[in-house]
């Protein structure tokens, strides 16, 4: 399993829902969190490891005493509140951080990896990660909220960033 690199046409296409919570999908949910933990991410959405379904995991407890890994299935954000702008880096945009502003709180449902009912509130690291992670199933990577001076600005770093890490820009 790897973790597909911004432009590929995976981080642009918007996830389907997931129908069935099997053996397969425990699987993959496993694959991912460690994968996760492997990138020192806070999250990793189904997308950036090239499935497109509606799932993501994260884990935003403190370094320390990381493994409290949640699971999210099907997420709709219900409310929000507020906004904040913060740094925001992304596992599919190595070496690369921007100012983005989000919702200050936030209100997610969804579904554990059991199919239990999930609701998720907060503000802080919880609420920028939940949105940024319901952004990737959603096709949208933190760039594209970014203003057109600032679009930019990473368009032209872009490609010395992955020529400096070595990785080859495939958008397939």
């Amino acid at each position: 399993m790897k973790i597909y690199v911004y432009p590929h046409k995976i981080l642009a296409t918007k996830s389907r829902p997931v129908k069935e919570i099997d053996g397969k999908l425990q699987y993959l949910i496993d694959e991912m969190i460690e994968l996760m933990y492997k990138a020192k991410g806070v999250g990793l959405a189904a997308n950036q490891v090239g499935e497109a379904i509606r799932l993501f995991v994260m884990d935003v407890s403190q370094e320390e005493e990381r493994k409290n890994p949640i699971v999210v299935i099907n997420p709709k954000i219900t409310a929000t509140e507020g906004s904040v702008t913060d740094e925001e880096g992304c596992l599919s945009l190595p070496n690369y951080s921007a100012k983005v502003t989000r919702a200050k709180r936030i209100e997610v449902k969804g579904y554990d990896r059991k199919g239990r009912e999930l609701r998720l509130e907060g503000e802080g690291l919880l609420a920028k990660c939940l949105q940024h992670e319901i952004d990737h199933l959603d096709g949208i990577c933190f760039v594209d909220r970014l203003s057109p001076l600032k679009k930019a600005i990473f368009r032209k770093k872009w490609p010395k960033i992955l020529a400096k890490l070595n990785i080859r820009d495939e958008k397939e």
